[in-house]
């Protein structure tokens, strides 16, 4: 039997097997809206097989996105907007839906990918940026305001909304995005923080706010939807945020409450040296299950159905988030469950499509036509 097509639980929320489709940033809101191409691009990963889709990083607040395109979740229109793609997705999928809430932090006021995705100045249509310390991510950018404890309190709350809102969407799990150089790995890392107050310095004080919000998003949503955690393994930099960090931070995390982690790693500099591979992220999510015993999503470079299947077979990860594949390929997960003699849930729209070869891929089917 394969390992990849088993149940997994994430506290509170059953999967019905162990692939995620990871968040993915889509560039395509109005100031913070939901526009037709989130029905279309969210709507057809739903079909796709997968246990549990991520909503791409939504910003919980105007100046922490990414780019003026990103999705946001910052108010009630904004869940507005939402609403019906989630009806629509439930009408019609039983896939598991989960939202990332973000915030940019000092990485904000970007341009699209498509557009080079570099910092937007303050002169040129872009916004104040802040961040831990007034540390730009690279020279020459804008540089943040180092938040205060009104500021501080401010975002701690727009998390606390944000994640209360995404509740009453009835999705049901929401992922803390402190990974890939964003607000609350900003805090964690060294390299971007340098503060002198009790949320800089140690370890225990760099993970001061990062934990604060999470317990205060974990407080505010009931003990029936999952709550977890994105973190970057590493910043692959000299003297940066490292796998020994990563594994406190994951520990302090589960005694909190947290479902789930999400490992991923970089982001924080353009210094880092990535030595990108199949499964390159894997040994760190091995490494945060084995010290943590905590429910752990590894990412990076799966591409293979037995490359998948081998990851959690091994027990490197309990769950495997697929990306850029999944982009590629919207149907991963039933042509892995082909490759792995297993079964994988399809719409009835579409059992006509089952290969002669492969019988039992959507389970018992029944077809009639005149």
């Amino acid at each position: 039997m394969s390992t990849l097509f088993t149940p997994f639980s994430m506290g509170p929320v059953t999967l019905a097997n162990r692939i995620a489709i990871a968040p993915m940033c889509q560039y395509s809101a109005d100031e913070g809206i939901a526009s037709d191409w989130h029905m279309i691009h969210l709507g057809h990963l739903a079909l796709s097989g997968a246990a549990i889709l991520f909503l791409e990083a939504s910003a919980v607040s105007p100046e922490g996105r990414i780019s003026p395109k990103d999705l946001g979740i910052w108010s009630d229109q904004h869940a507005a907007a939402l609403a019906p793609i989630v009806a629509a997705m439930r009408r019609h999928a039983p896939i598991r839906l989960a939202i990332q809430l973000a915030h940019a932090g000092r990485k904000a006021s970007s341009q699209v990918p498509w557009e080079g995705g570099a910092n937007i100045a303050i002169d040129d249509g872009g916004w104040q940026t802040v961040a831990p310390s007034a540390l730009p991510h690279a020279d020459g950018e804008t540089v943040p305001l180092a938040l205060d404890d009104e500021g501080l309190a401010r975002i701690r709350d727009a998390f606390v909304a944000a994640a209360r809102r995404s509740h009453a969407l009835g999705l049901d799990a929401i992922e803390l995005h402190a990974a890939h150089g964003y607000l609350l790995h900003q805090f964690l890392s060294p390299l971007s923080n340098r503060r002198s107050d009790q949320y800089g310095g140690a370890l225990e004080n760099r993970m001061r706010f990062p934990l604060e919000v999470f317990a205060a998003v974990r407080a505010a949503v009931p003990a029936t939807m999952a709550v977890g955690v994105r973190m970057s393994a590493t910043d692959w930099v000299d003297g940066g945020w490292d796998i020994g960090q990563s594994v406190r931070f994951a520990q302090e995390l589960s005694a909190a409450g947290a479902d789930f982690i999400h490992v991923s790693s970089g982001g924080i500099s353009p210094a880092q040296k990535i030595p990108v591979g199949p499964s390159y992220q894997i040994g760190f999510a091995a490494r945060i299950r084995a010290e943590t015993g905590m429910p752990t999503i590894g990412v990076g470079l799966i591409t293979e159905a037995q490359q998948a299947e081998d990851i959690v077979a091994r027990g490197d990860a309990d769950v495997v988030a697929l990306a850029r594949a999944m982009l590629f390929d919207p149907r991963w997960p039933w042509h892995a469950a082909a490759q792995l003699g297993a079964r994988v849930d399809a719409p009835p729209q579409y059992w006509r499509s089952q290969p002669r070869e492969y019988k039992d891929l959507f389970g018992p089917t029944t077809l009639g036509q005149r």
